[in-house]
Formats: C-alpha cells, structure tokens, sequence
C-alpha cells in the first residue's frame, strides 16, 4: 500500500497555478495530498491582462482556474490565508489564521510586491500600487471623484498602470526616474519615440525626476515635490517602480537567499533545503530575478519533472517582450543595449510614421544578437527565432528592418524553422510538437490551442502558430474548402470581386454565370450584402426582395414577440425638442415601449407590421430617417458633448460624429459597424471599444479601428494619430470600403482584422501607405455610396406597390383580427391553450397598466 506524501503549494498566483495544472495532468498526481495556501480573497488570476479590469472585464472573465479544478483534483485550498511560517526542523507550515500543514514536499510560490520608493509622505491617502485586483477597485474609488493621477515608474508595468489611469479617465502623467521610458528594455532612440507615441494619446511625460517628498496639494489631494524643484498636484499617486521578491518566509526560516533578496534555487528549482522548491518571481537563478511570467511556467514544469523522478532543468529564460503598450507596439529582442562584445547595429526611423528598429548582429553579420521595434513590431517573430535557433542572417541583414530591395527575399518562413525552436514561451511549445499534433488530426488554431496550449498565454505567438499550421497542412496536401455554400465554389471575397469586375447586378444573374442550383439562406443574404455595398440599389426592389432576411425584408428588427422595432436615425444623439416630442407622441398613439439605447437613440418597440408605415410616415414628416438599425450597416456614431459643454474638451466630437454618420449611414456591410467619438482622451464616448473610434488629442485627431463589444469584446487598435478631419475622414473611407470587400460574411471588423494575414500592419499599409494602390479606387466606391444614399423607409412610404407587402391581406388594408395583442402585466409569458377569449373579452382584457405584449391566437367562440 502506498502512502501518499503531503505536497503543500504556499502561493496561488499564475505561477503557482500553473504548477499546480501541470502536477494534476501528470502521472505523479496521486502520489500526493496537495495542500495549496492562497493569501488573496480568490483563487488565481490573469495579472499580464490586469488592465482589462477597467474595460469592462470581471474578475470572474480574468480567472485561470477552471470551474471545480480544486474539487475534481482533491486538493485542499485554503484561501485568504497567508502562509507566515515554515518549521523546517518539524516540517510543518503555519497560515496567518492559525492552521497548521505537515509538509513532505514544499513548493514556494510567494510572487513578489510591488516596490514603494522610501519618499517621505509615501503611504498618504490616494497613494496606491497597481498589482491586485483590490489595488484596482481602490483605483477605480479614487477615480469617482479625482481628476489627475500619477504613475511613478515609466517600466512595462508603469505604462499599463497609466492606461489604467487613461481608462478610468483621469489626466494621467507617468514620472520616471531614468532618462527615458522602459530603460531596461529600449535604447535611448527607442524610449524617445515610445515617449512621443504616448504623450500623442494625451499622457504627460516626466523624465529625469526624483521624487523627494509626497505632500498636500492646492488644487488635489496630493502634490509630488522633485529633487529639481519642479511640482506636480495629483489626486491619486500609483506606485509602479519595479517589483521586489516576497522571501521573507524563506529568509526567516533560514534558506539562502541572496543579497540582495530572493530565494536561492539551483537548475532544479530546490532551494538550500532538498525538500522545498522556490518558482516564479520569489526565486533567484543564477542571480537573476524573472519578472515575466514565462519563465516562471517554466521553472514550475521543472519542478513537476522532478518530483516525477525525470531529468529536466531550468537553465534560464528568453526575456524577449512584446506588448501594446496603450495601443503602441513595442518589443525588445535579446541583448538589445548591444553590450556583446564586437556587436554591430543596424538603425532605421520613420519620423512621419513614428517607427523605430534596431538590430544587433554579431561582428561576422551571420546572427542576430538582439533588436528594438518600437511603433511596428511586425517582425518580432521572425527576428526571435532568428536569435533564438541561431539561423543565419541574410546576406544584407538591415533587409530585416528597411524596405525591402529588388530581388531580396525578406523574413523568415515557418519551414526554415527546426523542430526545436519553441513557438509558445508560456508553456514552451516547440514547432516539433505542433506538427506532432497536426499529423493527429489537429487541423484548426482552436484545436492546436486545446491539444498543445500553445497561444493559451499572453496570445503573442498565435499569428506565428497560425503560419506553422498553414504551412503544414500545404505540404501535407490538406485543401480547406472556403466555399460559401453548395451553390456558388466562390468565397464571400470571390463574389464581391465578380460582381465589382463583371458589372453583375442581380443575384440571378450571378447565379446563372457561376453558381448551380437556386441558391439558400446562406448565399442570399450574402449576395444581397455584395449587392447593395457595392451597388447601393434599394433593397426592396424585385430583383433583391427575395434575397432579403426577415429584418431587411420589413425593414424592421423582428423582436421575440413577434413584433418590430422603430429604430429612427438620431446623429451623434443630438436631437432638437419638436423631434423628441414627436417620438413620444407616435410612442403614445401606437402604445409602444420606448426605450433610450446606449447607442445615445430612442427606440421603439412592439409596433405590427402594418403599422410600421404609417409609424414611418410620421416619423419621416417631424425629420427623421431610417436608423438601418435592420441591416448589416452602420449603427450609430456615439459622442460626448466635446468642447462645445465639457470643460476638458479638446475638439468638436458632436460635430464631428454627425458628420461621420451622416456620411456613412445606409453602406451595407458584412456586418454592423458602430463608431464613437470622444473629444478628449478621457473617452466619455468609448471610443476604444468601436469598429471606428476617433478620440481628439491636442495634436489632432488619433484613430482607432477594429474594436467590438459583445460576449467576447476587443479593444480597438490605435491606426493613426495626429489627424487633421480630411485625412482621418479618407482614412475611415479606405477602411471600411478595404473591410466590405475583403472580409467574410458576418465576419465583425475585429475577427477580420486577426485572421488577416499581417494584421494591423498589413492594414495599415494598405489604407495608410497604398500597399495594394487601391486607395484611390476604395475612396470613390465612398463616393458612390455617398452620393446614392436613400432613406429605405421614404422610398418604401412612397411607393404604393411596396407598402402592399406590409398588409396582412392581400386585397385589403385590414388587419388581421384572428391575432390579437393582450397586454399582460409582469413578465412575457408565451400564448397557451388558456387564451380562448372573445373578441370583446380580449378588448376588456388589455390592462391599462400593461408595459409589454405578445401574440396571441385567438380562438372563435360559437
């Protein structure tokens, strides 16, 4: 019989969970009792995407943990109890609480705090860390009512700690003690144009400054005072000056640690003690503390490896980075400060473009030793494996980083890769093992990701694991069919072109020139879309109205209940008080719901299809158009007041958002486009989280594209900044005719973004730079749109013909008294074999007080 030694984890951060993930799918697990303290309030979570908090993530989206993980592996969590002494003699743990674990085997996992610099008025009111999720609901509390907050530390933690500030829209200012930004990581070229980059979106930049003292302010709570004399008043101060290793239970029970903190683990993770292990940002390998996460998760498949009895090692990690720094690519490569002896270094800026790259090669030019990509980081994943595997450089290495030269091939394809190079750092994935798990049937990203974990991390390698895929399943013959349906071999894209070369006008048309059959639900919709984005015909025409869904087909949103949804147009959610009155009084007479959107309109709901004319009529008579809320099409452009009302507005985003929705409203599209404009950076209009977001900076306008809300929402991405209103206006042009051409059917602009191939870069060289020279041919497809824009609901009102279809008979205006609304108060219930009412009973039936409605058949009374 074998007794089960005591494993006891004391932290439950990201490294310790992953530990804990890895023992329990290993053959080892039952070998165990494990035991795992967890000093926060809830199990682990995300902290490399904490600042997703403040863009509407919940603790519950960031958490690691699946559901009954602890449960289902038998293993014992004690949360909110801090671990605070080891008896090494006993072997025993003791918790904060008073509790008491034997340990066999012992696992430190205790992360690391954030460091406080000793400044005199440190630990004031308002002066914060950023590290939990606690630190950021005490964040969010200041912000209610502050106005000014200030990072100390201009490191990578340092910048999301200001996007955190920027989200929660506070004049956010960064204050760094070295010379310029991320010094670890950038030269001084580098951190000098990520520091233009970040004070283009509204951020102060501070530099060079010593804080001596922390006091009261005049005009905020606190003011920061600088060993050069210099003053900044802030209300909220948030401390992100580097982190320091949590070893103070190993320290007081006697582990080495080194001088200048850190538990001492030798290439198997085990500390001066045989029986405990030390993983993650508490320990100290070879002198080094690791701050990313990466090398942690690797630290703790050590460990798993070795209480399995199997040879492995930690002999060091990659620190290689690349992030978004508030929409801002930046990467650092290997030995980016070129302190290798001998090392050469390649430069290249575009000022205009705000772009910097560096590499470092050896002194034979044969292999890259480290690079900077500041601004574009395209090429990230090809320079690491280049430093990474050791491959040979090209003949002209600057190939890499300049454009490219006639006849030069550039970059590095993901067959010169060896089976060895490591795709995934997080979980240390190799190319070897992706191509394993192809040969097994793994024929999707989604699948790869479930079978190897790889791309599950941070995501930074998803695009390259994409292109290993690719070219995988090319040379093992695999040919994925992007037909659209039965009916048409074509993709979306191949059909849009055909009808864009060919002149083709009809979906009948098309289908006799390259389709078969009589088409479905699939390709209908789909043609219709092709037809009226490129055409811009009215939808309802003979030609088109068989093609048309539900809503298209009644211009209306179908609700649950069977009825529709008046949706009228209401630019930028300026409206004048004649309108406002004019909606409530057609809300009164055709007793709908009327509900104010966030999409800053009115909506109306639960009108029958024959009323949906006249509701128009009058609706088009006080002003109104169509809102296309129906269609695949632009949505609404939502605003703040901007400076017209806002004391801390830059621009004119109420002007400027009827403008953008007067000009796009009615472009059919593969699928709904909604845009925001905010005129300053404390984003009252949530820009960030549009297909089109425009926020005003005092250098013009900054651009932002690709972004959605919904069950998985996305920030946007920063596409151009500094932006005069001709230039930004051509630049959402080019966008959105680039995404109506080229995207798949009901493809949103954030899915089709990912799955391009290049993604933003190639994007922006496309609409920015007129890679493709399409530019001007995407401008006057605007224009035609533009210039043949209709009201749907005003063609429709006025033309006899088409408001026979909105009639319940087909030779009569009557409707139809079989069916009958009853007005019920509480909740929707569905009709049943209950409602057998008269005529007369269903009238007496509708309850005055009656806030919603349903169908319901009735059944004649002899």
């Amino acid at each position: 019989m074998n007794i089960k030694q005591t494993l006891v984890v004391i932290g439950n951060g990201m490294v310790g969970q992953h530990f804990l993930a890895n023992l329990v799918a290993a053959d080892i697990k039952d070998s165990f009792e494990i035991v795992t303290f967890c000093e926060e309030p809830r199990a682990a979570y995300d902290r490399v995407h904490l600042s997703a908090f403040f863009s509407g993530k919940t603790a519950e989206d960031l958490s690691l943990v699946e559901e009954g993980f602890f449960e289902k592996n038998n293993i014992t969590l004690y949360i909110g109890d801090k671990a605070v002494e080891i008896d090494r003699e006993a072997k025993t743990v003791t918790s904060q609480k008073g509790l008491t674990i034997h340990y066999d085997k012992l696992v430190l996992a205790t992360g690391s705090y954030p460091f406080v610099p000793p400044v005199p008025g440190h630990d004031r009111k308002n002066c914060l860390v950023y590290r939990t999720i606690e630190d950021l609901e005490a964040m969010a509390a200041v912000a209610k009512t502050g106005k000014v907050g200030v990072v100390v530390g201009g490191g990578l933690l340092g910048l999301e700690a200001a996007k955190a500030l920027t989200d929660l829209g506070l004049e956010t200012h960064v204050v760094e003690f070295a010379p310029r930004l991320m010094a670890v990581q950038l030269d001084e070229a580098g951190g000098a144009v990520l520091r233009r980059k970040i004070e283009n979106l509204g951020v102060t930049v501070h530099t060079g400054k010593n804080t001596s003292l922390i006091t009261d302010g005049e005009k905020c709570i606190n003011k920061m005072c600088f060993a050069d004399g210099d003053e900044l008043e802030t209300d909220m101060v948030l401390f992100s000056a580097g982190i320091r290793p949590r070893d103070e239970i190993a320290r007081a029970c006697g582990l080495e640690v080194g001088q200048r903190g850190g538990i001492v683990i030798n290439n198997q993770c085990l500390t001066s003690d045989p029986d405990i292990y030390a993983i993650g940002e508490c320990a100290l390998w070879n002198g080094m503390i690791y701050g990313l996460v990466a090398p942690g998760y690797a630290m703790a498949r050590t460990v798993v490896a070795d209480l399995a009895g199997n040879e492995a090692s930690f002999t060091g990690a990659d620190m290689s980075t690349k992030l978004k720094l508030m929409g801002v690519d930046v990467a650092s490569i290997g030995d980016a400060h070129a302190r290798t002896q001998g090392a050469m270094v390649y430069t290249y800026q575009n000022g205009a473009s705000e772009v910097y790259k560096r590499l470092v090669v050896s002194q034979d030019k044969k292999k890259l030793l480290g690079a900077v990509l500041v601004g574009d980081a395209s090429e990230y994943g090809s320079l690491l494996q280049y430093c990474l595997n050791g491959i040979d450089l090209p003949e002209h290495p600057d190939t890499l980083i300049l454009p490219q030269r006639s006849g030069e091939t550039v970059g590095l394809g993901p067959d010169a890769l060896p089976a060895s190079a490591q795709i995934c750092s997080c979980y240390d994935v190799s190319k070897g093992t992706i191509c394993s798990a192809i040969e097994a049937g793994c024929t999707t990203v989604n699948s790869l990701k479930a079978e190897t974990k790889a791309g599950t991390g941070c995501g930074g390698c998803v695009p390259l694991l994409k292109s290993v895929l690719n070219c995988e399943l090319a040379k093992h013959g695999y040919e994925v069919n992007t037909d659209i349906c039965e009916h048409f071999a074509y993709t979306r894209q191949d059909l849009y072109n055909l009808i864009r070369v060919e002149g083709i006008r009809t979906f009948a048309e098309l289908l006799a020139k390259h389709g078969k059959g009589r088409g479905c639900e699939i390709c209908k919709p789909a043609v219709a879309s092709i037809l009226a984005s490129y055409w811009n015909d009215y939808v309802l025409k003979t030609e088109h109205l068989g093609l048309q869904d539900t809503n298209d087909a009644f211009l209306a949103n179908i609700q649950k209940d069977g009825t529709y949804s008046v949706v009228p147009r209401i630019p930028g959610g300026e409206i004048s008080p004649d309108m406002l009155i004019a909606l409530g009084q057609v809300g009164k007479k055709y007793n709908l719901y009327t509900k104010i959107t966030g999409g800053q309109r009115v909506d109306l709901f639960g009108a029958r299809i024959e009323q949906l004319p006249p509701i128009w009529a009058e609706l088009i008579a006080a002003g109104f158009e169509t809102g296309h809320a129906y269609g695949k099409s632009l949505r609404t452009v939502k605003s703040c007041v901007g400076s017209t009302w806002c004391r801390y507005g830059v621009d004119d985003s109420v002007g400027l958002a009827i403008e953008l929705e007067n000009r796009y409203k009615g472009l059919r599209s593969p699928h709904k486009l909604k845009f925001a404009v905010s005129g300053c950076t404390r984003e009252c209009a949530e820009a960030q989280s549009k297909d089109v977001g425009v926020i005003a900076t005092e250098n013009g306008w900054s651009l932002y594209v690709c972004g959605n809300g919904g069950m998985k929402p996305r920030h946007a991405d920063l596409f151009a900044t500094g932006l005069d209103k001709a230039t930004l206006i051509k630049l959402i042009d080019r966008f959105l005719i680039f995404y109506v051409r080229t995207a798949d059917r009901l493809q949103r602009t954030s899915v089709w973004m990912d799955n391009m191939e290049g993604g933003l870069d190639y994007l922006k060289a496309v609409v920015i730079d007129d890679k493709l020279g399409l530019c001007g041919e995407l401008e006057q497809q605007m224009r035609h749109v533009i210039e043949t824009y209709q009201c749907e609901w005003k063609t429709t009102i006025e033309d006899k013909d088409k408001l026979k279809r909105f009639r319940h008979f087909i030779n009569s205006d009557q409707p139809d008294n079989n069916v009958l609304f009853v007005e019920e108060r509480g909740q929707i219930r569905p009709a049943d074999s209950s409602d057998k009412l008269t005529h007369t009973g269903a009238a007496q039936a509708a309850g005055a007080e009656a806030v919603r409605k349903h169908f319901v058949l009735i059944e004649e009374v002899a």
